[in-house]
């Protein structure tokens, strides 16, 4: 006997339920965990082997020595723990210095979130309307860009000249062009990921910072800026030098949220960040609609990452994967180099920072998602993120993310060797 027809759905669904697609991140997050053989590029997975389990390990026998206290597995504030937040303020100023807030400013202002994705929805949801736009950098966090998409907004990437820094002059005349159409009033929010990029692996500089305020502050624009910090402390050896929005006098009149997570530098299971907002009544509202989808994060996790913080062990994790990411970049860089991937007229920047390699392909090679290259690189075995996931508007089709956070150094080398053979497949 057949099994009865699954009816179809009589559900009347809202604007954003109809808009809403599947992730990407989680299509390729499936593929790599799924597909026997495959070496993914793709996912931005951190690296399996200096995940902390001895410092998870020594938080939790900790917590669990003092049989009288339980707290840490009771609900926790909405907020989050006051303990981690001062702790996160602490180290917030230390970072920026000039923030000109003292500790128990930046506490108030400072909220733990389920990782900095959390905030960053938080931080749309209470901004923007469905047909606003949110100006991002170019190109983006893909990711991002699909939640802006999910929401009903519009995207539009700041311009950048040959060497992708913000173009000022060019910016401007952006903001002009919306302004001609009558769009200004759209204009939400201006978003960015500033240091160690994901996907591009640059940071901003202070007059990048800097020339993006002038150019909205000129035109009364002192919209709310968000500033994705994500990758700030995954340097390699030297900490970016140029300060968040936070403590540049440019964006002084500005609504600012920083955000952040213990999330890449430590361990991506727990799934913990932080956002700090300087406005008071923005924090309010994203608290509020957090409250509604969670009423605090999981209170488990941050007890780990507090007792993390004040261990020292946090910095030991920071100390010990430093260097492994750095090989694990050099491995990968240096197969596509040696494989011969510049002869056939690619090319990136070696990072100083972070997870990912960030390459061009000859102009006329089409790489996205639904391109017989990445097709090919599938059957060969290696999958990687297509770079037009990664723009607000008018994306190239010759662009790849390759991450390489995850594989081991062999396997990284193997990736690249099968990457490398495929693009030789498609020179002309």
């Amino acid at each position: 006997m057949k099994p009865a027809a699954v009816p179809a759905s009589t559900v009347v669904f809202s604007s954003l339920g109809q808009r809403a697609q599947p992730p990407t991140i989680a299509k390729l997050m499936a593929m790599a965990l799924e597909t026997p053989n495959l070496l993914s590029l793709a996912a931005g997975f951190t690296d399996n082997a200096t995940l902390p389990v001895d410092f998870v390990r020594a938080a939790t026998e900790a917590m669990l020595g003092n049989p009288g206290d339980r707290e840490f597995l009771q609900y926790g504030t909405n907020q989050g723990r006051p303990r981690l937040r001062e702790l996160l303020a602490q180290r917030l100023a230390n970072n920026d210095a000039e923030i000109g807030l003292d500790a128990a400013a930046l506490q108030r202002g400072l909220f733990i979130t389920n990782g900095s994705q959390q905030a960053l929805y938080l931080a749309m949801q209470v901004l923007a309307e469905s047909g606003d736009i949110i100006l991002v950098d170019r190109p983006s966090y893909f990711v991002f860009l699909e939640m802006l998409t999910g929401l009903g907004l519009r995207a539009v990437s700041m311009p950048v000249d040959a060497h992708g820094k913000i173009d000022a002059s060019a910016l401007g005349g952006l903001l002009d062009g919306l302004a001609s159409k009558g769009e200004t009033q759209r204009i939400k929010a201006v978003y960015f990921v500033s240091y160690f990029s994901n996907p591009s692996g640059r940071s901003l500089d202070v007059t990048e910072k800097n020339a993006i305020a002038t150019q909205l502050a000129s035109r009364g624009l002192h919209i709310p800026v968000v500033e994705d910090a994500a990758y700030r402390e995954l340097y390699y050896r030297e900490a970016p030098t140029a300060p968040s929005v936070l403590s540049l006098p440019a964006w002084a009149k500005f609504p600012k949220l920083y955000t952040a997570t213990l999330t890449k530098p430590f361990a991506t299971g727990l799934k913990v960040g932080y956002g700090f907002c300087t406005d008071e009544a923005w924090l309010k509202k994203m608290l509020h609609v957090k409250g509604h989808h969670d009423f605090g994060t999981a209170h488990f996790n941050q007890a780990i990452l507090e007792h993390g913080l004040i261990s020292g062990n946090y910095d030991r994790q920071l100390a010990l994967i430093r260097p492994a990411y750095e090989r694990k970049m050099r491995a990968l860089h240096e197969t596509l180099v040696r494989e011969g991937l510049l002869s056939l007229g690619w090319s990136w920047d070696e990072p100083a920072g972070g997870l990912y390699l960030w390459l061009k392909a000859p102009d006329a090679l089409d790489t996205g998602l639904d391109s017989a290259f990445c097709r090919e690189c599938l059957a060969a075995g290696v999958l990687y993120v297509p770079g037009e996931l990664c723009f607000g508007d008018d994306a190239p089709k010759n662009r790849i993310r390759l991450s390489f956070g995850v594989l081991n150094e062999r396997d990284l080398a193997e990736a690249g060797r099968r990457f490398v053979g495929v693009a030789r497949r498609f020179s002309p």
